[in-house]
């Protein structure tokens, strides 16, 4: 399955559980606890993927590396965003130098 089919399916799924009892779903019950819950499992997952690569077991960093993304896409679900938002910021940045793209940001906020 491509990335992006990946993604958006995905993407499909956290939206359809915003509107879930707490108790169906373990994604349910993250928008359940709000924002502060979702925020701490994606720093356990930023930190468990830290650990997996200083670790050097890529199938370990792998298996993090999804949890982090996992719980990040339920993050901006919860925040009105998706993928999209991500992979269109992405797209504007491709073709730019790291320093180029600093000096951007600074444009946009």
């Amino acid at each position: 399955m491509a990335l992006n089919d990946v993604l958006v399916q995905l993407a499909e799924v956290l939206e359809a559980r915003k509107g879930a009892a707490a108790d169906s779903s373990y994604v349910a019950s993250l928008y359940a606890k709000g924002l502060d819950s979702i925020l701490k499992k994606v720093g356990e997952e930023a930190t468990e993927t830290v650990i997996a690569a200083k670790g050097d077991d890529k199938t370990q960093l792998v298996y993090e590396v999804a949890d982090l993304w996992f719980h990040t896409l339920v993050l901006l679900a919860h925040q009105g965003l998706g993928p999209d938002d991500v992979l269109d910021e992405l797209a504007r940045r491709f073709g730019l130098s790291g320093l180029e793209e600093k000096a951007a940001r600074s444009d946009i906020k």
